[in-house]
């Protein structure tokens, strides 16, 4: 035990180790240049200046390399960077020898002034090549045990990864660089070429590149066609390097949200936490995918207390859990209690309602037709009137692209609560809602579900070939709900730009790449009732845009207020299913159900 721990590496360790070296070198290369200067036979009468040089110079030296810190300097990270600290403090170091040679001169006499040039060359050599050496033995032992590793970017983020690499913390050899820019192509980054990006294919095969680390900023579209080309290259590992921690990168596998995320240009968060700051904000559903986020931003952006309200235990608590509870308050309530609920907003008034609680998955509102109608219609009304009475100053409803024209009962629900909040009387309120897609890796969206089939070998489950479906990030969508609200004025319908729909077939085939499993099949299992080959987000082309190009607003007709409170009544007093999809369609004429 006690000599494992003489052995243990340490800093006080290394900078011993490092300053005994740097005398022993300094005394031989002082020798060794005495020894050129005079052709290897030094005159009897020059032996004390040379020792006198030794007396002088080596401490100057040493105390010129603590100011630099090379000292402390790891040698297993030596590279240029640090070689070219080590030549400013011989500049430094050589330099005040030379001028005490100069001013004391009677002292050192006889002395060669050559012999001050002669040194520092030498000098740099050998306390350089010391110092590389442990470098030089990790690359060569190293290179057995780890993947051969292309990266693409030329940058100081590279430079960090190779010397990870070089000190076994990470399981690769980067063997060569990629770049796009051409002043770099052709150089060298810590000894590896960098290569022109139209090189990529003849470096993958030359070089015999078994893995991928991506080192520089590439935006959806590039990561994606980065993807495809590796993977037809025959490179399954591909690795993205992160914001890095402590000097060393962190590398994550390139997930199926990287390649469909969609980030928005025009996010204004200033005008997000104006919105914010210092309100009293209340969340129905805060446990949700879309909830939880939204909780997490609005205590970003500066909200003065959360009202936290979901009828799950589990979910309420976690996100509770996640925010401050000097802010938050966790509230566990269904929004279908119209007296509880009333409770709630009465004792904490709030400035701010985001309304996110509802059931949103199509085949089990399909099942569930009453209890779809209640939670969805009954409680957006409850929090909507409730609301209003207690003088929220902003009231904002999520909604769907299933609502468009829609085709099942849970769209039909949610264009029913678009309805009531652009015809209920606001009185001192601002009431709107805001329409987008789906976002990536919600609770029970196909994402999750086709990564847990591929963990468990299964095929891979897409009800029809051609089916597509609008993607966005949680979070971005959610700062764009909240950004909508900020310009709100009332009435308005916002709608989320959501770019291009996407195949679900290729999404599937995406993600099977993903995890570089070849044996996963994809089955085609038909459309499920209510279920649309496509989803639309506008109803009509009467949609303007508002001053951010990733929002867009809806001229929705307000319908009669009392007349549409008469059918959601007879909704409610209503349980034969056949009579509550009549009902369903009297409100909604479009509706058009797919019973398939």
């Amino acid at each position: 035990m006690l000599k494992s721990s003489l052995f243990q590496p340490t800093q006080l360790k290394r900078v011993i180790f490092f300053i005994s070296f740097d005398i022993v070198i300094s005394i031989a290369t002082i020798s060794i240049a005495y020894l050129l200067r005079f052709n290897f036979h030094i005159p009897p009468n020059f032996l004390d200046s040379m020792f006198r040089a030794m007396w002088i110079l080596i401490p100057i030296k040493i105390a010129l390399f603590f100011i630099f810190k090379i000292y402390f300097i790891a040698w297993r990270y030596f590279g240029l960077v640090e070689y070219r600290r080590i030549v400013f403090a011989h500049i430094f170091a050589y330099s005040i020898f030379y001028l005490i040679v100069i001013f004391f001169y009677e002292f050192f006499r006889p002395f060669p002034r050559s012999v001050v040039v002669i040194d520092l060359f030498l000098s740099l050599f050998f306390i350089g090549f010391i110092r590389i050496s442990k470098r030089l033995y990790i690359e060569r032992t190293t290179s057995n045990i780890q993947k051969r590793t292309l990266i693409i970017g030329a940058n100081e983020r590279a430079i960090t990864i190779i010397k990870s690499a070089w000190a076994e913390e990470i399981p690769y050899q980067p063997i060569a660089l990629i770049s796009n820019k051409r002043d770099l192509i052709g150089t060298y980054f810590s000894n590896l070429m960098v290569y022109g990006i139209n090189r990529l294919s003849s470096v993958i095969d030359e070089l015999d590149i078994e893995a991928v680390i991506i080192a520089k900023r590439l935006n959806q579209k590039e990561l994606d066609r980065l993807f495809t080309k590796l993977h037809k290259e025959g490179v399954n590992e591909i690795k993205v390097a992160q914001l890095l921690k402590d000097d060393k990168p962190t590398l994550k596998d390139i997930s199926i949200e990287d390649l469909l995320a969609r980030q928005p240009k025009d996010l204004d968060k200033k005008s997000i936490a104006s919105f914010i700051k210092d309100k009293i904000v209340l969340i129905t559903g805060a446990g949700g995918s879309i909830g939880s986020e939204i909780s997490r931003q609005v205590e970003i952006f500066g909200a003065k207390k959360i009202i936290l309200v979901d009828n799950s235990e589990f979910n309420l608590y976690s996100i509770n859990e996640q925010i401050d509870n000097s802010k938050s308050v966790a509230i566990m309530q269904n929004v279908q209690e119209r007296d509880m609920l009333e409770k709630t907003l009465k004792r904490y008034t709030p400035d701010i309602v985001i309304h996110a609680a509802a059931y949103k998955h199509v085949p089990l509102c399909e099942e569930n037709i009453k209890e779809a109608i209640n939670n969805n219609i009954i409680g957006t009304k409850n929090v909507i009137d409730l609301s209003i009475k207690y003088r929220a100053k902003k009231i904002i409803l999520i909604s769907t692209d299933k609502a468009v024209r829609p085709t099942n009962v849970m769209g039909t629900t949610k264009r029913i609560c678009e309805l009531y909040a652009r015809a209920v009387p606001p009185e001192e309120s601002e009431i709107v809602a805001v329409r987008f897609g789906n976002v990536l890796g919600s609770s029970g969206s196909v994402i999750p579900k086709f990564k847990s089939q591929i963990a468990k070998g299964e095929a891979i489950t897409v009800t029809h070939r051609d089916i597509t479906r609008y993607f966005m990030l949680i979070p971005e969508a959610c700062q764009l709900v909240l950004q909508a609200g900020s310009i709100a004025k009332g009435g308005e319908l916002f709608i989320l730009d959501m770019g291009e729909p996407i195949k679900i077939y290729d999404l599937a085939k995406k993600m099977i790449e993903l995890s570089g499993r070849d044996d996963i099949e994809i089955k085609i299992t038909g459309l499920r009732a209510g279920e649309k080959l496509y989803e639309e987000l506008l109803i009509s082309d009467a949609e303007l845009k508002t001053k951010y190009s990733s929002i867009l607003v809806s001229q929705n007709p307000p319908i009669d207020y009392k007349e549409l409170e008469s059918k959601i009544y007879n909704l409610v007093n209503s349980s034969d299913n056949t009579t509550l999809l009549k009902l369903l369609k009297d409100i909604v004429p479009e509706f058009n159900h797919q019973r398939n």
